[in-house]
């Protein structure tokens, strides 16, 4: 494990070109100056190179920073990987994560997050990887009624949809793995994220580009469903913590403290960016939609130190002025042109395993 900020060390983050995962690697390069990453990514549809863009030439440059194209859910690559590069420690977000689309088809769901988790703690236990930490989802608890305590840590395990019962299986197998194989691995789960960076089909960022083209703001059933909103930085920050502090075998809850209705959430933003709530629009629920989360961070408050440093307010106005100051990240989201940049990313990431020979 990686104790403080002046020990050098080599971490694997991997879906590192995903929204959680690229501001966690912005943050250790901003603040683990000794250490170096290695972002591992296939480049799906929800990975955008861009949202690095401004930071990892310069880290690369200066031996900082290296990436890596590959499949979690790939044996043979991974060993080869582990077994090159001699991790240190590994930062686990790479996941299909929209519950939509895991209605739609739950196999890529199953393959990535339950088959990728497996493939990944089996090629880290063979390379004596010291720290292993998995990122996860407060969704895996399912969900609460209004007068319902939050979930806490022995909360049970209940999944509603594909994709949280796929993240309820690679936790299980994460700690599995520490109670079978004595792997110091640590499970991270946390409520809704938003923040830069993020892929535009989730509610925060959906509802802001529609509002700012004067779209419909297409909103479940009536809206009533609640959630725990936690910004994007302050969940990094927490998985640093967990990485740095947390005890092995052990899972650590992240929270926002700011339940909010999504209608509430989507009202909110229309005004933010001066547009009509004339827009809103109710659409057929989601089917087994989840009726309410929110999270208890004692336990990562006590033992970790950590808390959320932004309220709703605070960090709902910074994420509408990104998207407003960056319109062009989402607009080339939008069209498809940000593939073009995942395109000839991936024509030289598959050079990074025998770089590191």
């Amino acid at each position: 494990m990686v104790k403080t900020s002046t020990t050098a060390g080599r971490i694997l983050v991997t879906g590192g070109m995903g929204f959680i995962g690229s501001n966690f690697v912005r943050l250790l390069l901003a603040e683990r100056p000794g250490w170096e990453m290695w972002n591992l990514d296939l480049l799906t549809y929800a990975a955008n190179p861009e949202n690095l863009a401004d930071v990892a030439p310069a880290a690369e440059a200066a031996g900082r920073y290296r990436f890596v194209r590959g499949d979690v859910a790939d044996p043979e690559r991974m060993a080869e990987l582990f077994r090159a590069a001699r991790f240190d420690a590994v930062a686990h977000f790479a996941a299909e994560s929209h519950v939509d689309r895991s209605i739609a088809s739950a196999a890529p769901f199953v393959r990535t997050n339950v088959v990728g988790t497996q493939v990944l703690l089996d090629a880290a236990r063979e390379a004596g990887v010291r720290r292993f930490v998995h990122v996860s989802t407060d969704e895996v608890y399912g969900d609460l009624e209004a007068d319902e305590p939050a979930f806490t840590e022995a909360t049970p395990i209940r999944p509603s949809s594909p994709y949280s019962a796929s993240k309820a299986g690679s936790d299980h197998l994460a700690l599995a793995y520490h109670r079978t194989h004595g792997m110091d691995v640590v499970v991270t789960r946390c409520s809704n994220n938003y923040g830069p960076y993020q892929f535009p089909e989730k509610l925060i960022p959906l509802m802001i580009v529609n509002a700012l083209e004067g779209h419909p703001l297409p909103v479940y059933g009536r809206g009533e469903n609640v959630r725990d909103w936690i910004h994007v930085e302050d969940h990094c920050r927490g998985v640093l913590a967990a990485l740095e502090g947390g005890r092995g075998g052990e899972v650590y809850n992240f929270g926002g403290a700011s339940e909010r209705r999504n209608l509430e959430v989507v009202r909110r933003i229309a005004r933010a960016v001066g547009a009509s709530e004339e827009l809103i629009r109710f659409v057929t629920d989601r089917p087994g939609h989840d009726r309410r989360y929110a999270i208890d961070f004692a336990k990562a408050r006590a033992e970790l130190g950590w808390t959320p440093s932004r309220t709703f307010d605070e960090g709902l106005e910074a994420t509408v002025r990104w998207y407003l100051d960056n319109r062009g990240w989402w607009q080339r989201v939008r069209d498809g042109a940000y593939r073009t940049s995942a395109e000839m990313i991936a024509s030289w990431g598959e050079t990074g395993v025998e770089a590191a020979r």
